[in-house]
């Protein structure tokens, strides 16, 4: 049989994997097996997406909504989105400037891609969001990481970014209410970070799960940014695949044409129930954020009663990372043991950085009687294990 392995492009070879997905593929051949697994690992909410916004989209779907659109959305969500933004944070944003697209990932992609020339650098949070150094190293830009700290709430200190800026910085990129640390930035720590002048990424995909204080957009501190949201989140539509950017005018052109070359548009009936989910569900996401939140509570509590350490209680987003040194210094390999001796997938803190080595996330997307006994497994196999 003829090898094409010297056919493969380098970049797909170099990428690492995203490992969360690593423990799931896993615990879905156990599962497969006959293995019950509880799933503590993955970020996606266990709610189904509110009924309003699945019937919008079959409204939509039966009225003929089933074609090409606009490579930048339909008019009626990129109104919808600027509404939003100015009830909810009081910014005036350009329906022009609005880019919807396939999901927040493609967002991401778009944004990096216009300010990414070889070489290039985006600086990041240490935590962070497993992929986003994967988009920049696969754009042939170089992530810069600046560590953030459990004991400062992993806020992401200004004057640590200004020494890590050079003359290849194009941009910064923040993320809050954060994965995986499930930090909300404060917002005098946004406007320094603002104030340095360089180009703010803000990925605002957790924006509405908030249970302490609230979330500001990055907007409301500079126009010199890019912001990155979505539907997945807040509106359990994962599987709807609907995403959106707010770009500085001047990128809005080169954008559009990245956009239709690489995804032509977000689906037409989908971009008719974003709009139901932005205008209507408010009740319904109000729901579903006091159920997180008491999922929230019980996992901090059980968490440090098994004996990790959690020096800064998130606020934000669905996730807990926790100090797991105690146990081990090794989170991929203790990940996959708790996966396989307790039947409970949690995430190993290296996929988020070499300042999260030794840390495990656990995500309360799951249902209080599974967290409860997803962490009494755990309970159970660190008494086993480590007495």
């Amino acid at each position: 049989m003829k090898n094409f392995d010297h056919f493969i492009s380098g970049r797909s070879l170099e990428i690492p994997p995203f490992l969360v997905m690593d423990v799931l593929e896993r615990a879905m051949d156990m599962s497969a097996c006959g293995a019950d697994v509880i799933h503590l690992e993955v970020g996606e909410p266990d709610f189904d997406t509110p009924s309003n916004i699945t019937e919008a989209g079959i409204r939509a779907l039966r009225a003929g909504k089933t074609h090409y659109t606009s490579s930048t959305g339909i008019p009626e969500i990129k109104t919808a989105i600027c509404s939003h933004y100015a009830a909810n944070y009081g910014v005036d944003i350009d329906p022009q400037c609005v880019i919807v697209t396939s999901g927040s990932s493609p967002a991401i992609l778009l944004a990096l891609a216009a300010l990414l020339d070889p070489g290039d650098e985006i600086i990041l949070s240490d935590p962070h969001y497993a992929c986003y150094p994967n988009f920049v190293r696969f754009l042939g830009g170089t992530p810069v990481f600046v560590n953030t700290y459990p004991e400062e709430g992993f806020q992401l200190g200004s004057q640590a970014v200004e020494r890590a800026i050079t003359s290849r910085t194009k941009a910064i990129m923040i993320n809050s209410p954060s994965n995986p640390t499930g930090t909300v930035m404060a917002p005098d720590q946004m406007k320094m970070l603002a104030d340095l002048g360089i180009p703010i990424i803000s990925d605002e995909i957790y924006h509405g799960l908030v249970y302490e204080g609230r979330e500001s957009t990055i907007l409301e501190f500079t126009d010199n940014a890019f912001v990155l949201n979505g539907f997945s989140k807040l509106f359990a539509m994962t599987g709807w695949r609907l995403g959106y950017l707010i770009s500085l005018p001047e990128f809005v052109r080169p954008i559009q044409k990245m956009s239709q070359n690489f995804f032509i548009s977000a689906a037409d009936f989908v971009q008719y129930a974003g709009v139901e989910a932005l205008t209507h569900s408010s009740e319904e996401t109000a729901k579903m954020r006091g159920v997180f939140n008491e999922r929230r509570l019980l996992m901090l509590s059980r968490l440090r009663e098994i004996g990790f350490e959690i020096k800064s209680a998130p606020v934000g987003a669905f996730y807990i990372l926790a100090d797991a040194t105690k146990f081990s210094h090794d989170s991929y390999k203790f990940a996959f043991e708790i996966l396989e001796d307790a039947h409970v997938g949690v995430a190993p803190g290296i996929d988020f950085g070499a300042n999260a080595e030794g840390f495990i996330r656990f995500s309360y997307t799951n249902s209080m009687d599974n967290i409860n006994e997803g962490l009494n497994r755990l309970e159970r196999y660190i008494h086993r294990r480590f007495g």
